[in-house]
């Protein structure tokens, strides 16, 4: 048997990494500047995360949620408090796709309604709702095809007016920070416009934080930075680095009733370790703070920059879209120089760095970039 293809491989294998840097089996060295998709948010191996994962694996990794798991309500408490969100509740999953299904299922079932509103170029996930909301017909199947999903323009409020005004959406889909399209963010005006609009007709606000959320942006959730509060709030890639997990955060207006949700591995002991031990490291090593100043250096870094196009993003959430003549140069960091970048098609270069970045690891890939594109 052999695998089933389905990504596009590069010919290393990683086989040990420690923070940003990581190892291949050959023995070369790389810098880390993707972290697996935004997954490794304290950096590969931290010493703290080890020791937490690897003793809780001597006492129980798993049981189901038939039982009490204290880990859980700890994970509760813990996330609320550095979230912001202390007054919401907690369910927990496996992946930020299946938070998003979960998001969209309460928002249905809290409205009565069906009709979900998402926007162009939005990605939340393969599984089958969360596929039907992202603006990427090639993912989509014809099974997945759902009619009940309008997508509009980021940012567009004529559009949003238009569509709410209907009342006939339980819910509109938002990703904090658009990631997989190459780093589009939604305006603070248009957030508040959103979150008006939503109290208006009585439409639940999801935002997706699967990508940009756990401090990537500089605040501990990218849609933060407007001053908003969703209804709906969905964690994963961040969330215990590298350890399956996902979230949704539930505002207090939502009533749980046995049987709406369920999982067999989410929030088992395993992953709730984990990802108490990133909330610990993030806390203690002051992450959120370093992402916005190592952010502010890297936009610095970049300006005037001749290879680009347009610098985009916040904190360690960037897109580096690049001048025609440009492209090629993310795989050129990774074969001659040696990082590890993401792209959105070939004109953009994602950088995503674990959050324990400092500014001379920073420094030595502007440095990189400068000379490839001298």
């Amino acid at each position: 048997m052999d695998l089933f293809k389905v990504y596009k491989l590069w010919d290393i294998e990683p086989v040990r990494a420690l923070d940003t840097t990581i190892w291949d089996k050959n023995g070369e060295v790389y810098t880390d500047l993707y972290g697996g998709h935004a997954v490794i948010s304290i950096g590969h191996c931290h010493p703290h995360y080890v020791k937490m994962v690897s003793e809780q694996l001597t006492k129980l990794g798993f049981y189901s949620n038939a039982v009490q798991n204290g880990l859980q309500r700890e994970l509760a408490t813990r996330l609320g408090k550095v979230s912001g969100y202390d007054d919401y509740s907690l369910f927990l999953c496996n992946s930020g796709a299946e938070a998003n299904e979960n998001a969209l299922k309460l928002a249905s079932f809290h409205t009565g309604r069906g009709k979900v509103l998402a926007f162009s170029k939005s990605f939340h996930g393969r599984t089958s709702g969360a596929v039907g909301v992202t603006d990427n017909p090639a993912y989509r199947s014809p099974f997945n095809t759902n009619s009940n999903v309008t997508f509009i323009p980021l940012n567009d409020e004529a559009a949003l007016e238009r569509e709410l005004s209907t009342k006939e959406y339980a819910a509109v889909i938002i990703e904090g920070i658009q990631g997989v399209a190459g780093i589009y963010e939604p305006t603070d005006a248009f957030f508040h416009t959103l979150r008006s609009l939503c109290d208006k007709y009585g439409t639940m606000l999801v935002v997706d934080e699967v990508q940009s959320g756990y401090g990537r942006s500089g605040l501990f959730y990218a849609h933060q930075h407007s001053g908003v509060r969703a209804d709906l709030i969905t964690s994963a890639k961040g969330m215990a680095n590298g350890i399956p997990i996902g979230a949704v955060l539930i505002s207090p207006d939502f009533k749980p009733v046995f049987g709406q949700l369920g999982t067999t591995f989410g929030g088992n002991h395993l992953a709730c370790t984990a990802a108490l031990a990133v909330l610990d490291v993030i806390e203690n090593e002051h992450l959120v703070e370093n992402a916005a100043k190592v952010g502010e250096y890297f936009k610095k870094a970049f300006e005037g920059d001749k290879a680009l196009k347009e610098y985009r993003g916040r904190g360690l959430m960037v897109g580096l879209e690049l001048k025609d003549e440009y492209v090629g140069l993310r795989d050129r960091l990774l074969f001659e120089k040696h990082y590890f970048t993401g792209a959105a098609g070939p004109k953009v270069i994602r950088v995503l760095p674990s959050l324990t970045i400092s500014e001379e690891t920073a420094a030595g890939f502007v440095e990189a970039w400068k000379e490839l594109t001298a």
